[in-house]
């Protein structure tokens, strides 16, 4: 088998496995609510007094700061408490084949949750005469920030078989990722350290990157800095699980 016949296959089964458990509807109901509750009461988004969804992707960071992790931990956690993991690496299927389709399963369910908040979109262009274009580079960047945060999950779920501990330390680092580039720290760093420095720091945030998509400007550089993040943490992840298998 084609080995992107074989990642399909497992990504297939893996999305078909989350629709099975109550916990995926679970997931998408409360993501729902929170989005819709954060960007309408605490977003303010009739003060505003404009036709936009500023207040609605200025909430998706810290979010995805919870709710992403709480997806991705189980990736390999799971397989490892069960003992499923073995059987899985001896396989005719590499381990690359195996994170990329469980990480492209995982993301495109978030694909999917994000696909639901569609009522805020028709909402905002019943209201007003928003800029649709601006709007789709928000969900984009949304999109690419849930995969980077997702890959910091799958590498924290391979390292440990407690879905917890996983949780935990991927909301860990994905709060270190959101906070250098929080204007908060970044004014405090400035104290201290020079311009050249703080704006060094913070664009290793995922704020500074995502901020361009908020305000509808596609640029390569965040494509890049995103699709790095996650391709460091998914070869990562495959160092980590080469390991287990080694062992």
């Amino acid at each position: 088998m084609k080995p992107f016949a074989v990642i399909k296959t497992i990504a297939m089964r893996e999305l078909s496995a989350y629709f099975e458990s109550p916990l995926a509807y679970v997931f998408l109901v409360i993501y729902l609510l929170m989005a819709g509750f954060f960007t309408f009461t605490f977003g303010g988004f009739f003060e505003r007094g404009e036709a936009s969804l500023v207040a609605f992707f200025n909430w998706m960071p810290w979010l995805f700061l919870f709710l992403v992790p709480a997806v991705g931990m189980r990736l390999w956690s799971e397989e490892r408490r069960l003992g499923t993991i073995e059987l899985l690496l001896t396989m005719p299927v590499t381990p690359w084949q195996a994170i990329v389709a469980k990480f492209a399963a995982s993301w495109l369910f978030l694909a999917i949750a994000l696909a639901l908040s569609f009522p805020v979109v028709f909402t905002v262009n019943w209201l007003g005469d928003p800029d649709n274009g601006v709007i789709f580079a928000g969900y984009l960047g949304s999109f690419l920030m849930a995969g980077t945060f997702l890959s910091v999950a799958s590498l924290t779920s391979a390292i440990t078989r407690n879905q917890v501990i996983a949780f935990i330390l991927a909301v860990m680092i994905c709060i270190i990722l959101i906070m250098i580039g929080f204007s908060p720290v970044t004014d405090l760093l400035a104290r201290w350290f020079s311009p050249a420095v703080v704006e060094s720091v913070a664009n290793f945030s995922v704020l500074t990157h995502f901020d361009g998509f908020q305000r509808g400007v596609v640029d390569s550089r965040d494509f890049i800095y995103f699709l790095s993040v996650i391709g460091f943490s998914l070869f990562t992840t495959g160092v980590v699980i080469r390991g287990h298998r080694a062992g």
